[in-house]
């Protein structure tokens, strides 16, 4: 196979790639991977863009110099047949996710999905059935499982450190500048998002089911909305009794002052700006102008606190926390095994703790007769701890030794996995009863828990 790149040159054995769904993910990881002078780019290119947003297409092509071919979100068949991808990479709203995967499989091509693969157990079957009539592979891209310090967790565990892995405890704080910042935009919606525990709880889910390599049995969960919408305590029309216009709401709301309000150092994170991103380019199919959203709008319902129990087919148990308006962001994990205990903290923005906060993971283990030992890991540059570059590497240039020892590539039923322990807590919660997870995913009943550790194709 040989393709010529946007600048002329002929480059043999290059996967050809098109881009669905123009996000801040694609223009800010996949299309500087797939372009310029990037390693990857000697093995993989762009040669499609397709997105709802015609404009924003326009303006993106124009900013970043591309002469890419662009397509509506009805050209889906067209781009196909005029550009000749080998592969398709999903990057649209998750809502929409399953509906590319599977067109693209129907098409025989493979398909790169970011998580979550879909938002519901209902479109993960679709695709998984899709993929096993399709000669094309989905790989999902899980990117938590490729950071230093979860690589080093992950080997721990393989080297047999914990023994029989019994139960564990893991508690995810997402501070109030992130944790706000999914009720400004579309993720409030759960049909669009499938709610915070999947659309957010898919990359917790999953490092979990990886770690154990263990398949997710049974859920029991609560979960409330606390802190946003019409009944936020923090909402200044409820505090004042005052119906407040959404600007006047903004101006007086802790939330925004804390973070926003006259600073003139504002963190960096493009969550919080939805109409001006990346580029700052247009967004007006997804954000039209005059109907700004804010996080104490009515129409939000989904939850924002989660307390849940999972269950292994192991044996092993999970419990679980989540909270979308903490003080800091990142997690406390907690595993325990027949052999000792592995704790460790993680920092994910030391930048906004209200305390002096690193980005350094060390990783304590107890073995159960022994001296405590504390295991370094080093912190790596790159989106997402370090764990971006080696994803883009692992996709576009092909598996390393470390890749495979540690199972890091995941396929559509580990996909499917952590949308359907998502999907059941929430369920859980509305339904106040265990929500087995044979019953979301009938078409996995029976696959074995060695799937959860890798699979998805190595392009």
């Amino acid at each position: 196979m040989t393709s010529t790149s946007q600048n002329g040159d002929t480059t043999p054995n290059r996967t050809r790639y098109a881009v669905c769904g123009l996000s801040n993910r694609a223009i800010g990881t996949y299309i500087p991977a797939l372009t310029g002078d990037a390693p990857t780019a000697r093995k993989a290119e762009l040669v499609a863009l397709l997105d709802v947003d015609r404009e924003r297409v326009r303006a993106f092509a124009e900013t970043a110099g591309l002469q890419t071919p662009a397509f509506d979100a009805n050209g889906f068949d067209r781009m196909v047949a005029e550009t000749k991808p080998d592969a398709v990479i999903v990057t649209t709203p998750d809502g929409a996710h399953a509906e590319y995967i599977v067109r693209a499989l129907e098409a025989g091509l493979n398909v790169v999905s970011e998580k979550p693969m879909a938002i519901d157990s209902r479109q993960a079957t679709d695709v998984i059935e899709a993929e096993r009539n399709s000669v094309g592979a989905v790989r999902v891209t899980h990117n938590y499982r490729y950071t230093q310090a979860h690589m080093r967790l992950k080997r721990m565990i393989l080297d047999g450190l914990l023994g029989r892995i019994v139960n564990v405890e893991l508690a995810w704080n997402i501070d109030t500048y992130h944790g706000s910042s999914y009720f400004y935009r579309w993720n409030r919606d759960r049909a669009k998002s499938g709610g915070m525990s999947i659309t957010k709880g898919c990359h917790h889910f999953d490092l979990m089911n990886w770690l154990l390599d263990d398949a997710p049995e049974q859920v029991f969960a609560y979960g409330a909305l606390n802190y946003y919408g019409a009944k936020g305590p923090y909402n200044p029309s409820l505090m004042d009794g005052v119906e407040y216009s959404q600007r006047e709401q903004r101006d007086r709301d802790p939330y925004y002052r804390h973070w926003r309000g006259g600073a003139a150092d504002v963190p960096e994170d493009d969550h919080l700006r939805p109409t001006d991103r990346a580029f700052n380019l247009p967004y007006n199919m997804q954000y039209p102008p005059g109907r700004e959203m804010y996080i104490y709008d009515p129409e939000i319902e989904i939850e924002d606190t989660y307390s849940a129990v999972v269950r292994y087919r192991s044996g092993a148990t999970m419990t679980y926390s989540a909270n979308f308006s903490a003080p800091w962001e990142g997690y406390v994990l907690g595993i325990n095994g027949t052999k000792g205990r592995i704790e460790t903290t993680h920092y994910t923005a030391p930048s906004r703790c209200p305390f002096p906060a690193t980005d350094h993971q060390p990783i304590t283990y107890f073995p159960i007769f022994g001296e405590r030992q504390i295991h370094e890991t080093r912190s790596s540059t790159g989106g997402h701890g370090g764990a971006d570059p080696l994803l883009m590497r692992h996709l576009f240039i092909g598996p390393t030794r470390q890749t495979e020892e540690l199972g890091l590539a995941a396929g559509s039923e580990q996909g499917a996995y952590a949308v359907a322990v998502g999907e059941a807590v929430w369920r859980s919660a509305t339904e106040n009863r265990p929500i087995s997870i044979r019953e979301l995913l009938p078409i996995l009943d029976g696959q074995v828990a060695a799937t959860i550790r890798g699979g998805g194709a190595d392009e």
